[in-house]
């Protein structure tokens, strides 16, 4: 019988994770390009990316019922399949409605990714669920950098004084997601998994089904909307929303998910000394500063705005599963999986409104009854375009301002939620009274 090797397994799981990474971070470099491509406007735009968000909560959700009757590895070879046909569909693209479908079958694929790694990393590492989910999640913000890279690099050598921008070259990006995901199903296809660490410990589906109802965990539930659309739609739309503050607005995701991976890389310590519910309220106030230092700075001090941000949502969302993990873990594999599903199900309702509201706003800032599409297109050095710049950069802080509002709010919720757990007297475990 072939044994479980957990170092090649995290492995594994680490690159399918980069996958998932790589498909947010380069269509976050091309979103713009494809809008130019298709003739799409902001709440098209917005209904496309938030595509990913709706495909990713239900897979995570369905994984997470299924998991423990079909097993990890099943899951995970489906989710190949999905990435590898939402990328080249994503290459043949010829419309709004390919990008659509593409774009769904990436964020089922993103989904199915999480509902299985998750539960994989808590039972790969009972002992250090934390620190290794930390570790496992710092190849989401490592995609993103090798992304923004990506798209910046072909950009720079490729597309160098050229307007407009070649379209192949943004399918070229798209299309070095393929060897990672050859790699990773390769690899999944050939190990053995162990079983879910609550199947392990012999809590049965009815008991885990009832710890689901624990108010603890319907409170870090709606915590996750507001952490995920921090971290998340802010990154996701950094390439709109800063196009007129830099000539390179992709560079500054890529110093933000930088400083997000040194954070998770070194994420053990500080989840030791605070406690995953401590590292969650300095990650809020963090995040509120960063968010409201973009909005006020200009010129290369936005970079150090966006390493402050970065600073914030470190420790988001592998906190917030982990938290789960630790003291909620009757919960199961459905637990972790519904806080996942949660918080890309927030992401792609944000994502819709604010590309309405990124419209309405631009529509105000222009001439009295403009025609949003025909200064969209309006050639470069036009009256039209220099009008429509500028209502881009009076957008993109509107936006900020809105969205500032949620990590404030999360601040008063994480310190409440410090000052509760403290009154606890003893960590949770399978054999304790759930919170």
């Amino acid at each position: 019988m072939q044994t479980i090797n957990r170092t090649q397994l995290f492995r594994a799981s680490c690159l399918s994770l980069l996958v998932t990474s790589l498909s947010f971070g380069i269509r976050a470099g091309i979103l713009n390009d494809q809008g130019v491509r298709f003739h799409l406007n902001g709440s098209q735009l917005g209904t496309i990316a938030a595509t990913a968000f709706w495909g990713f909560p239900l897979a995570i959700i369905i994984g997470g019922i299924v998991v423990d009757i079909i097993g990890m590895k099943k899951l995970l070879v489906s989710a190949f399949v999905f990435h590898l046909a939402g990328i080249l569909l994503t290459i043949f693209a010829n419309g709004y409605w390919t990008l659509f479908l593409s774009t769904l079958m990436i964020g089922i694929a993103n989904g199915t990714v999480e509902a299985s790694c998750n539960p994989l990393v808590a039972s790969l590492y009972t002992d250090n669920k934390t620190t290794k989910l930390n570790h496992f999640h710092l190849w989401f913000p490592a995609g993103l950098v090798i992304s923004t890279l990506i798209v910046f690099g072909l950009d720079s050598l490729l597309a160098h004084g050229v307007s407009p921008k070649p379209y192949w070259i943004s399918q070229l990006a798209i299309a070095t997601m393929l060897i990672p995901t050859l790699i990773y199903g390769f690899l999944f296809s050939r190990l053995q998994f162990p079983v879910t660490e609550r199947v392990s410990a012999g809590v049965s589906t009815s008991d885990m089904y009832k710890s689901l109802m624990n108010p603890l965990l319907l409170f870090m539930i709606i915590c996750m909307f507001g952490t995920a659309i921090t971290e998340l739609f802010t990154n996701q739309w950094t390439d709109v929303l800063f196009k007129t503050v830099t000539n390179n607005a992709i560079l500054i995701l890529t110093f933000v998910a930088s400083v997000q991976v040194l954070g998770r890389a070194f994420a053990g310590p500080i989840v030791h000394r605070l406690a995953p519910q401590g590292v969650l309220l300095i990650s809020a106030i963090l995040s509120a500063l960063g968010i409201y230092m973009m909005i006020h700075l200009h010129g290369d001090a936005i970079y150090f705005a966006a390493v402050v941000f970065g600073l914030g949502i470190a420790f988001f969302w592998p906190c917030m599963i982990g938290f789960v993990a630790e003291n909620l873990p009757r919960t199961g594999a459905v637990g972790l999986n519904l806080i996942g599903g949660a918080g890309m199900f927030g992401v792609s309702i944000y994502m819709i409104f604010m590309g309405g509201r990124y419209d309405a706003i631009m529509t105000q800032k222009l001439p009295g009854g403009a025609n949003l599409d025909a200064y969209r297109s309006a050639g470069a050095g036009t009256e039209m375009a220099k009008a429509f710049d500028a209502a881009r950069s009076a957008a993109g802080p509107e936006v900020l301002n809105t969205t500032l509002i949620i990590p404030l709010a999360l601040i008063v919720a994480f310190a409440g939620l410090v000052l509760y757990m403290r009154t606890k007297k003893k960590t949770m475990s399978f054999d304790a009274t759930t919170v």
